[in-house]
């Protein structure tokens, strides 16, 4: 996975966030916060396709959330993205576990998996610039191992 660059989009508004909290002293901020006001100083409009983008991506968070049950009783995600390029288009094609062929599946699951690890690597570097930035407190310290916590959800959730 390579290393991801801000869009000048995300650097604009990035740079509205330095300004809003320069301009306000907050340091925790919330990002409702940040939209009324980069709203109201006109700092922000939607784009042309927003309600589209925000179907889409209603769409999305519904058709992610949606579970069956296994022979277990244990809740399994329904839907699965496979992110695919098609013609120099890049897609993101959703289907039931059901009734996906076997390579949407191997896609969607290597991709999630990616994402996965993904997200520890920058946990990982998050705390060690944490951990380094503040020498004089005890370091905050996570396991990456997660093998005993994928075990765990094999057992009824009375045991969990």
């Amino acid at each position: 996975m390579g290393k991801r660059l801000a869009t000048p989009y995300h650097e604009k508004l990035q740079s509205y966030a330095d300004e809003y909290i320069k301009e306000t002293g907050n340091v925790a901020i919330s990002t409702k916060d940040l939209a009324v006001w980069a709203i109201k100083t006109d700092r922000w409009e939607p784009p042309p396709d927003l309600v589209v983008r925000i179907c889409r991506e209603d769409f999305a968070k519904a058709l992610r959330e949606q579970s069956i049950t296994d022979k277990h009783g244990h809740p399994v995600r329904a839907n699965h993205v496979a992110r695919i390029t098609k013609a120099g288009k890049q897609l993101h094609l959703w289907s039931d576990i059901r009734r996906a062929p076997r390579r949407h599946m191997e896609i969607a699951f290597t991709q999630r998996r990616e994402q996965i690890v993904g997200d520890c690597r920058q946990l990982k570097r998050d705390l060690d610039y944490y951990n380094d930035i503040h020498p004089g407190q005890k370091p905050i310290q996570k396991c990456f191992d997660f093998r005993d916590d994928v075990v765990e959800g094999d057992f009824p959730d009375e045991m969990n």
